[in-house]
């Protein structure tokens, strides 16, 4: 049975005000992957919900945000040595302000229409625990955002974020982008007076499976580790060899299996090559699942994203992580995301 609703209600629009904040939410990934390609996460050294949104307008405020970068080991160890101009500063302090930004903007595009479709009556019964949980998560995810810049300000950095804080910011930024698909699919099968759909252990594994994906993904990008495979515009032995092997040879084993699996660059960039192809079978089971309970368009979104997404990850190492190339990866890695979210919400349909 379909939850049942107040007359006032009104699914189908909450479903595309839903997609658009889930569109923005890819977005925000997208520039996420630039902010952390180009080293421009840690140019900002304050965290200033409010009055950050305005970037530094005058020469003097230029030089004091300039002054606050020069005091963190990012600039001592890496971009103080190499001649980092203010004019260089300025370039990564824009990524970094335009990441900030989209997060204001993905807030306010989801408070402030969450508020009023609540006070006009119009969210069906029962979802209101769920979208104001989606709007903790964004919450969560400003915070998680600061405590991840945190720890490449401190002297003990080793002048990067740590990448266990890396995963998580990236983890719940795409666990609230499934949510929101999820609750915008559920809208909609209201709107035709069907049921929400429900989680089956099937969709669960799989959504698992790609998790720990994304997870190595981030610790890739967090231990710069899509580097090891070898260097150079198309470098042939960087896939499917590394530097021209099938395991790769350096792993330090030395503080243990553990140690290394999270730890360890050449090993962490195994694991999230060779773990893709696992995702990729489930994903081509979920599709099949998908097609045969007549949603063939989610098929083709599942399809479509692991393949091209699999193409981008081999053009990331071969080209040596050029920035468009492995940025490209990320955004698609969201959009794959959302497509598994679908395809798992149409196999988990009652009709």
């Amino acid at each position: 049975m379909a939850a049942m609703q107040h007359g006032s209600a009104r699914p189908l629009l909450l479903a595309r005000w839903l997609f658009i904040v889930a569109a923005l939410v890819v977005a925000i990934v997208a520039v996420g992957g630039i902010t952390r390609l180009t080293e421009s996460g840690l140019s900002i050294t304050e965290w200033k919900p409010v009055t950050g949104a305005l970037p530094p307008l005058t020469d003097a405020q230029w030089q004091a945000e300039f002054e606050a970068y020069k005091r963190i080991p990012q600039y001592i160890e890496v971009n103080g040595p190499a001649g980092m101009t203010l004019a260089d500063y300025k370039f990564i302090y824009f990524w970094e302000w335009v990441h900030r930004l989209l997060a204001r903007l993905i807030g306010v595009a989801f408070a402030l229409p969450l508020a009023w479709f609540w006070i006009k009556r119009q969210i069906p019964d029962g979802y209101k625990p769920r979208l104001l949980a989606l709007l903790a998560l964004g919450g969560l995810q400003g915070v998680v955002g600061w405590w991840m810049v945190t720890s490449g300000l401190n002297a003990d950095s080793a002048d990067r974020v740590s990448h266990f804080r890396l995963a998580a910011h990236l983890l719940v930024a795409l666990a609230t982008l499934a949510g929101l698909v999820w609750t915008a699919l559920d809208m909609r099968a209201l709107a035709r007076g069907e049921a929400p759909a429900r989680l089956t252990r099937f969709g669960l594994l799989t959504l698992m499976a790609l998790t720990l994906q994304l997870l190595f993904g981030a610790f890739v990008a967090g231990e710069r580790a899509g580097y090891v495979a070898g260097a150079g515009w198309f470098n042939w032995d960087a896939w499917p060899l590394m530097q021209g092997r099938f395991f790769p040879d350096g792993v330090d084993w030395s503080r243990g299996v553990l140690h290394a699996v999270v730890y360890d660059p050449y090993l962490i960039h195994f694991i999230h090559r060779w773990w893709a192809w696992v995702v990729v079978a489930l994903l081509i089971v979920l599709a099949r699942k998908a097609k045969a309970v007549g949603q063939r368009p989610a098929a083709i979104a599942v399809h479509s994203a692991f393949g091209t997404q699999i193409l981008l990850g081999i053009a990331t190492v071969m080209t040596g992580v050029a920035l468009w190339v492995a940025v490209l990866h990320q955004f698609v890695g969201a959009l794959l995301v959302a497509a598994t979210a679908w395809a798992v919400h149409a196999i988990g349909r009652k009709g």
